[in-house]
């Protein structure tokens, strides 16, 4: 006995699901380039990067784990058109290269409070975002990179 996915047998399942998956996105990468902008000297100059870092923390932290959670149940209405797609893999990279990226290298320097040491951390995380949102934009752009019609 197959059984079926709730997402695969709605048709409103899905979209919502993935505005959740944007909204989470919006709100973590949101206070984490407010960080990285503070960083490059642009904006809230008033709270030094390691005091907005503090203030954000729990926002950056809430819209990873929605992010995160849904996109587990994204990739679950139909993981081979996800693993098996370029533009998915490259958002995976990415999105565990930023992930790592920043909570090691961009939390020691934003917390180190060095002035005008961080603007390269900033650009890299600027960076790494990017690329997991380009990553994601294309996946509905790019069939699977398994060809059935060929085996």
């Amino acid at each position: 006995m197959l059984i079926e996915n709730p997402l695969n047998s709605s048709e409103l399942a899905f979209p919502i699901l993935e505005c959740f998956h944007i909204v989470g996105f919006a709100i973590s990468v949101g206070t984490i380039w407010l960080v990285d902008f503070r960083l490059l000297g642009f904006g809230m100059l008033r709270e030094s990067p390691s005091q907005l870092a503090k203030d954000t923390f729990f926002w950056t932290l809430g819209g990873l784990i929605l992010m995160l959670f849904s996109g587990l149940m994204l990739f679950s209405s139909g993981p081979e058109d996800y693993y098996l797609n370029y533009a998915f893999d490259f958002k995976m990279l990415f999105f565990v290269s930023g992930i790592i990226f920043n909570y090691t290298v961009h939390r020691r320097t934003v917390q180190s409070d060095a002035p005008g040491g961080g603007k390269l951390v900033a650009c890299i995380s600027i960076g790494l975002w990017s690329l997991v949102i380009f990553g994601g934009i294309f996946i509905g752009f790019l069939n699977s990179t398994l060809d059935i019609h060929h085996i």
